[in-house]
């Protein structure tokens, strides 16, 4: 095992939790990276929600959906969480505002209205046309909770106290933690993806900026961000389910050089708070760019 991947290894187990980590330097053909275990199949959670992100800016871009529009989103989407996604009413909005909640603050609402205005089809073309084979999206939010539903042979989950109220084999035993069996990738193929919408080949130049522009507005600071200085610029989605906590993006150094990192771990434990995961992402991701830049 290399000194990179030892020490990235020794971060995750520290935080009680195994660790998938790939990070290249963006536009640097052929150049290094770090891998630790980034080819094995990853929950994704909702670091899904990239993908889905440039399907919709290459529609807006196609001249398919006006962004300006507004639409509705109502009490067929309120599955719990921030955003829309826990309103007590109907709430209107734009298609550019719902995308910005979808990416910037992770509401699930948004993200269903959106993936049902885009389509199937738009999505998994994104991933075909970026040869992502091992990328696969089987549904929105709603529908990853519905599988939780079915194989528990419940209606519905008490979303305020989310899955803390089951035992725990059951939860473990989940289809939606389970790599094999949900919307899954690896994490190679999730820094494939970033850098692919860096270096405008994602689609038109216009959207893969309005994704990259979207992803920088992200607000959670305690994954990636809590590795990086105030100097460094950061470009996110986080990802978060029972066990599961990611983070994927792009990180911007003053000097211009730009670092696509994919970071995604299982801790041990069902607890609800994870501070230990959290921090290890951006612990890890510090010591992969590290080593990148001193290559």
């Amino acid at each position: 095992m290399s000194d990179i991947v030892e020490r990235i290894t020794e971060v995750f187990t520290a935080a009680g939790a195994r660790g998938f980590v790939h990070a290249r330097e963006v536009g640097v053909t052929g150049g290094a990276e770090v891998s630790v275990s980034a080819d094995e199949p990853v929950v994704l959670a909702s670091v899904f929600k990239i993908p889905v992100a440039v399907a919709y800016a290459r529609e807006v871009a196609a001249g398919r959906l006006d962004e300006t529009e507004r639409t509705v989103v109502t009490a067929r989407y309120r599955i719990g969480g921030i955003g829309t996604a826990g309103s007590a009413d109907d709430v209107e909005m734009s298609w550019r505002d719902l995308a910005r909640f979808m990416m910037i603050m992770s509401d699930n609402a948004a993200t269903d209205v959106i993936y049902q205005r885009v389509g199937q089809a738009a999505i998994d073309a994104v991933l075909s046309d970026l040869d992502l084979r091992r990328t696969r999206l089987i549904g929105d939010c709603q529908g990853l909770f519905d599988s939780a539903y079915a194989e528990l042979d419940m209606d519905g989950l008490d979303l305020e106290q989310g899955f803390a109220q089951l035992p725990p084999e059951q939860v473990w035993q989940l289809s939606i933690v389970d790599p094999e069996r949900t919307t899954s990738s690896t994490p190679r193929e999730i820094t494939a993806l970033l850098e692919a919408v860096w270096t405008d080949r994602a689609g038109p130049p216009a959207a893969c900026e309005r994704v990259r522009k979207i992803m920088a507005e992200q607000i959670w600071p305690h994954r990636l961000t809590s590795g990086f200085d105030s100097a460094v610029k950061l470009a996110a989605k986080t990802g978060t389910l029972p066990a599961v906590r990611n983070e994927a993006g792009v990180i911007t150094y003053p000097d211009g050089r730009r670092y696509a990192v994919a970071v995604f771990t299982r801790a041990h434990t069902l607890d609800e708070r994870l501070p230990a995961v959290d921090a290890s992402i951006g612990r890890a991701a510090r010591l992969a760019v590290d080593h990148l830049r001193a290559g």
